[in-house]
């Protein structure tokens, strides 16, 4: 990685670089490159065709209802500061007025 894309990298994350710190991340990037390029190349040669181990599946299951009804509105109505019979009482945050 050469100076002129690192320059460029820092515009593209809008961080304003020093030399000192161009002529350090030229460096580092490079290195960083080189290590993930070896460990990409050693990766490629595994490959034997079969699933890899930690593929993402997703699982479903119906939704059923696993609780009584009302079987817990008196506990969570009870942790409410305010409420008026089966309802929580909160503060009115929108104006649907128009004007």
């Amino acid at each position: 990685m050469n100076k002129e894309e690192v320059v460029h990298l820092g515009k593209l994350a809008r961080i304003e670089l020093t030399q000192t710190e161009i002529d350090t991340f030229t460096e580092e990037m490079s290195a960083i490159l080189s290590y993930v390029s070896a460990v990409k190349d050693i990766a490629g040669e595994i490959s034997t065709g079969e699933p890899k181990p930690g593929a993402r599946f997703n699982v479903f299951r119906p939704d059923e209802v696993t609780n009584e009804a009302d079987e817990y509105t008196a506990d969570l109505l009870a942790e409410m500061p305010k409420t008026e019979g089966r309802f929580m009482v909160v503060k009115k945050i929108l104006n649907t007025d128009t004007e």
